[in-house]
């Protein structure tokens, strides 16, 4: 189980590379200002993170907290996970190698490439590239990093939540996380536990850790839609899953038509460049999905920016 202990230990090894993570802001709005009404509403600007998301914290702690061999780091990633290890990779000076499924768009490819990584493209969704990715590994001997599913990996991103604490010197009432395999929402919640609320989100058409809470187990499920690069793992990894069971308050989905409109609203109104997985937060406010009482402060997290930035005209 990753609770708060691992992720301060996690967040001390994390500081100690100042040269790589940012504390990306946090930028505190008025809830009317959003069109919501409620007192506050945070955002946890995470897209501005090394790599464009949260996944830097999690993959840089997978490759300081483990010896790296000489044929260096694997990963199977839908495109943040690999390009965030591929980042890691080239500041500690280490071979990486990068298995995407077909579905990942071409931007990601270009940025890992740019960023050293050999990409190899194989597997219409995420669970064939992962198999491919192992197979790979068993050959080559290479640490091996998980998009989502692995302590260090979860513990990183909870340091997320364990940040935005100290910004605001307090929690909110609620945070809302956007879900694909469940690193980031077992981190944060992990970080959080009982002291504020914490709500999953998922596209309808990715609902994995809503399929899980219906089935009282993980499930696998057939994903697609808007975020499925991003979101688009067909099973809650264990680790998500099991603080979600402890942590988690509610678990709501959202149409892709709605995702979009938020992620055009966020460019628009607040020229913050987003991919869909980072809306859907601001969705379920804008949808009613999730309905914050007037005097609460509702925290979102803009998870990620690796997209095409033309797709916002």
């Amino acid at each position: 189980m990753i609770d708060r202990p691992a992720i301060a230990a996690a967040r001390q090894q994390l500081v100690a590379r100042p040269d790589f993570l940012r504390t990306t802001p946090l930028m505190r709005l008025s809830g009317r200002s959003l069109g919501v009404d409620c007192a506050e509403v945070w955002l946890k600007l995470e897209h501005l993170q090394v790599g464009g998301s949260f996944k830097a914290r999690g993959m840089l702690y997978r490759l300081l907290a483990n010896p790296v061999p000489d044929s260096g780091v694997i990963i199977a990633s839908g495109g943040n996970a690999g390009i965030a290890v591929a980042a890691a990779a080239q500041a500690l000076g280490v071979r990486c190698e990068v298995f995407v499924p077909e579905v990942s768009p071409e931007a990601k490819r270009q940025r890992l490439r740019a960023l050293g990584a050999e990409v190899v493209v194989t597997g219409a969704a995420y669970a064939q590239a992962y198999e491919a990715c192992v197979a790979r590994q068993q050959a080559t001997g290479a640490l091996q990093a998980h998009a989502y599913d692995q302590p260090e990996v979860v513990a990183g991103a909870g340091t997320l939540a364990l940040e935005i604490e100290e910004q605001a010197r307090r929690l909110p009432d609620s945070v809302l996380v956007s879900v694909g395999g469940g690193g980031l929402i077992g981190g944060v919640a992990a970080w959080v536990e009982s002291r504020a609320r914490v709500i999953a989100l998922e596209p309808e058409r990715a609902p994995t850790l809503h399929a899980a809470r219906t089935a009282g187990q993980p499930v696998d499920m057939e994903v697609g839609g808007i975020a499925a690069d991003s979101l688009g793992a067909r099973r809650i990894g264990a680790l998500g899953w099991a603080v979600s069971q402890r942590h988690v308050h509610d678990a709501l989905l959202l149409p892709d038509d709605a995702i979009r409109a938020a992620q055009l609203w966020l460019w628009k109104e607040l020229k913050l460049a987003v991919e869909p997985a980072a809306a859907l937060g601001l969705a379920a406010l804008q949808t009613g999905t999730y309905r914050p009482a007037p005097h609460e402060t509702v925290a979102l997290i803009l998870c990620g920016a690796n997209f095409d930035p033309a797709s916002l005209c």
